[in-house]
């Protein structure tokens, strides 16, 4: 008998002992069967992890793609963009006309390798050939744009510079379409090369499709069709901007010289800058705008990330996003690091034989660094999947009816290299401590009674401090959330100064309408007028701008005897419009009087102002009777007379204060431009259901007019993409932060009484009651929420500040949103800690002395 326990001994001793390669593969099998044997909390680690992992490598994928990854194309390091901006100033696009795009054209061997121009925002194509508009993404592009970033076409050819001429090329108009639309529109059919696209109800030929991976030099968007700089005329008509000297509107990139940089291009392109800025001067500018107009600063920089106006707008929402996901991994691992601890502990006995037969600390501490590393890379592969997923919906959160936006976030080696760092980082982060345990596990611990080892015995102080730290970070989050939530509830709730629920608009676009310039205030007015007649209608009006819509219209404003203070901005926005437009959006007029029949062409000049035109310009005046006129120093317009002023009313944005802002009458501006919006009251219900009636009854006016409608309420909600996104996000994560807190506290506690199981039944046994053992358990649980919550509000104190720029209507450190905040962790840990203390009470003393 005793040689066989030598030999079992033995035995065990090589299998402790083997080679560190064997010994892994069976750590590994060990690991799964671990994970196994437990699979409810196997499952709750892995969802924490899959979550906080996933969402991670979401917010990294898509900051990344916007941020830092370079575009798709042969060699981007050689990429450089053209800024009108001084050096140093955020990137974003800086516009350009195209007189200057030709005149760098010319000359763009002696200062690049190559240059080449694109439209620097995506226009809005009509395919339709008749009737309502169908609207594609697309760009104006120069014959060199596909050659200049080297994308080859996936099917037929790109566009040459042969095809970039007046009219198009010899063959006509051609158009490259995208990988997208070839899909959805023709099938993905090889014959799309014989076929014809009508671009606003002109043929252009397709001669190639692009492949799926490029969307373009200008990240952040992407693109269904690009045709030729030079067809513009085409499609815009007598309204292009082709030959306009003073309308910027091109994005102009070059590719540099092998071993060339963009400060020595930028040298080049600054000693010709005086000849391209004399010959391309717009006519009719005064002395001063033409010194403005020769000095005006020209830098370029490098652009291996491509051009993009998202950048700035999103790179502070986006990284506050990282910080979030951040911390509900810290506390993810926190939580998993106390299962695992408890884990650890509960197979104290194990650890303590193994240890008594000869295994090496090392081995044990191996054991559990494996473990933990199996369940993080299981996490992580759920992760990458749901990662996939949340990249995709935050992209398509920013998505509006306006503005499609295109965000390529591929699983590249730079996505699994961040993954694969965020799991090593989290097996770290919750495997250390069960580890440390591990380590210092006594032999002695497998002959104490009832299998009890040192583990056991006063190690479960660093739990409490992990529980702290996550009831800490989660008050952070949850504060966060409080304040983004109540940021969008600002925005959203605030008051316009305009019914955001009874109008539709219609933009008309007259570019290809049988109406002469000249005819177009007439058109506008009977196109009112007889919508307004229409049945379900209340009111109608044409308008330049929309609220909300995001354009503006600006002009500096003199006031007749009175001149500006010096540290008053003499800058006002201006609309045009026809009468009822006011009533229409139901906005009120203060004092005088609308525009009406008696502002013809030929009638004194007038002008509506808002309230805070007035409160800037006129304060110690009485605004009627007065006049202003607008336009750049001696480039001034008519003396207008101010017969109306009306409430304020949000302009451009929901955010911005209300500007001070002029309002014209349609009918004594010269020529208005070829695309205005009609303004559709509905009568009642939904103003959608206005749709079909109201684009009736101007196709029986001219079929050739293009028509889009979009509520106003759908521009308003456009608007709040960002707020909305911030506030949904963060809550989310702000909840699961307090939920994952709230197990955390939970386990603690409940462990805590198992392990005093045996103190509590003595208690019980000498003359405790029920509701002092239930005290007793939950006056620890309140210690740790204290000190998590005193070191939380603190925490929030500096990540509230790094907020400013994101709130609106509610301070950085808002009292009630804290106060709230702390509420609800207090409430939430109190329900966590119920459970185990209710057991508590109800220990059986009996049966405690019975087991002793």
């Amino acid at each position: 008998m005793r040689e066989w326990r030598d030999e079992v001994r033995a035995g065990l001793l090589r299998r402790l002992s083997a080679p560190s390669f064997s010994g892994l593969g069976e750590d590994l099998r060990l690991g799964v069967r671990v994970l196994r044997a437990t699979p409810v909390v196997s499952a709750a680690a892995l969802l924490s992890l899959a979550l906080g992992i996933g969402a991670n490598t979401a917010i990294f994928s898509i900051a990344d793609s916007l941020l830092h990854r370079p575009l798709p194309v042969t060699r981007p390091d050689q990429l450089a963009v053209v800024l009108a901006q001084p050096p140093g100033a955020p990137a974003g696009i800086s516009a350009w006309s195209n007189p200057v795009w030709e005149q760098i054209r010319e000359r763009r061997h002696d200062l690049f390798d190559t240059a080449f121009a694109y439209s620097a925002r995506v226009s809005r194509f009509n395919l339709a050939p008749a009737g309502p508009a169908d609207l594609v993404d697309g760009i104006w592009v120069s014959g060199d744009y596909f050659n200049g970033l080297g994308v080859p076409a996936l099917l037929g050819r790109t566009l040459t510079p042969d095809d970039d001429v007046r009219g198009g090329g010899s063959h006509g108009p051609a158009a490259v379409i995208s990988h997208g639309l070839w899909q959805r529109r023709y099938g993905g059919t090889a014959d799309v090369l014989s076929r014809s696209v009508t671009i606003e109800r002109v043929p252009f030929s397709i001669v190639g499709v692009m492949p799926a991976r490029f969307f373009g030099a200008d990240v952040g968007t992407t693109f269904d069709i690009a045709v030729p700089l030079s067809t513009e005329p085409l499609i815009r008509g007598r309204d292009s901007y082709l030959e306009r000297s003073g309308t910027s509107w091109l994005a102009i990139m070059a590719r540099l010289r092998e071993g060339q940089r963009a400060d020595q291009a930028q040298s080049a392109l600054r000693a010709l800058l005086p000849q391209i800025r004399t010959v391309t001067m717009p006519a009719g500018l005064p002395p001063e705008s033409q010194a403005r107009y020769m000095s005006a600063p020209v830098t370029v920089e490098a652009a291996a990330i491509g051009t993009s106006n998202m950048r700035t707008k999103y790179r502070q929402p986006l990284l506050v996003l990282l910080v979030v996901v951040t911390l509900v991994l810290m506390i993810a691992c926190a939580n998993i690091a106390n299962l695992q601890t408890a884990r650890a502990v509960a197979r104290g006995h194990e650890f303590s034989v193994r240890l008594a037969l000869g295994a090496s600390r090392w081995r044990l501490t191996r054991q559990l660094i494996v473990e933990s590393l199996v369940l993080a890379s299981l996490g992580a592969a759920l992760g990458v999947a749901v990662a996939q997923w949340m990249s995709g919906v935050l992209i398509r959160q920013l998505t509006t009816y306006a503005n499609t936006v295109f965000i390529s976030v591929p699983l590249d080696d730079r996505v699994i290299g961040f993954t694969a760092i965020v799991t090593v980082a989290s097996a770290i982060l919750f495997g250390t401590l069960p580890a440390w345990l591990s380590f210092h596990t006594e032999p002695a611990g497998a002959l104490r009674p009832h299998g009890r080892s040192s583990t056991s015995q006063g190690r479960r102080g660093p739990a409490t401090v992990l529980v702290t730290v996550q009831i800490a970070l989660s008050l952070v989050l949850v504060i966060t959330a409080g304040l983004m939530l109540r940021t969008f509830a600002s925005v959203a709730n605030r008051d316009l100064g305009f019914d955001r629920e009874a109008v539709l608009v219609s933009q008309l676009d007259l570019r290809k309408a049988s109406v002469e310039p000249l005819a177009r205030n007439a058109f506008y007015a009977e196109v009112s007028d007889k919508v307004a007649a229409l049945r379900g209608v209340a009111k109608a009006a044409v308008s330049d701008i929309t609220p909300i819509s995001g354009s503006l219209v600006d002009t500096y404003v003199e006031i007749e005897n009175a001149p500006p203070a010096p540290d008053v901005k003499n800058v006002a926005f201006q609309n045009v419009m026809t009468p009822g437009w006011f009533a229409t959006y139901g906005t009120r007029i203060v004092s005088g009087r609308d525009f009406d029949s008696r502002d013809r062409a030929n009638a004194t000049p007038v002008v509506i102002v808002n309230e805070t035109f007035v409160r800037r310009f006129m304060a110690s005046a009485t605004p009627l009777g007065h006049r202003i006129r607008k336009g750049a120093p001696g480039r001034q317009g008519p003396w207008l007379e101010i017969i109306g002023v009306v409430a304020d009313a949000a302009y451009r944005s929901v955010r911005e204060p209300v500007p001070p802002t002029l309002y014209l009458p349609l009918a004594q501006t010269k020529e208005p431009p070829a695309i205005m919006r009609l303004n559709v009251r509905a009568a009642a219900g939904p103003p959608a259901r206005l749709v079909s009636t109201v684009a009736a009854a101007i196709e029986q006016m001219d079929p050739n007019v293009v028509t889009t409608f979009t509520p106003v309420l759908q521009q308003v909600e456009a608007a709040l993409v960002q707020e909305r996104m911030l506030a949904m996000v963060s809550g989310f994560f702000g909840a699961l932060a307090l939920v994952l807190a709230a197990l955390g506290l939970y386990g603690t506690c409940w462990y805590a009484v198992i392990r005093r199981r045996h103190e509590l039944g003595i208690r019980l046994a000498i003359g405790a009651t029920p509701e002092s053992l239930r005290r007793l358990v939950l006056s620890r649980a309140a210690l740790l929420v204290g000190v998590g919550v005193v070191a939380g509000v603190s925490g929030s104190v500096w990540t509230s500040k790094s907020l400013t720029a994101l709130l609106y209507g509610v301070e950085p450190f808002d009292v009630t949103t804290v106060a709230s905040a702390v509420l609800v962790v207090a409430f939430v840990g109190l329900l966590a800690t119920w459970i185990p203390a209710t057991r508590a009470s109800r220990t059986l003393p009996a049966e405690v002395l019975r087991e002793s």
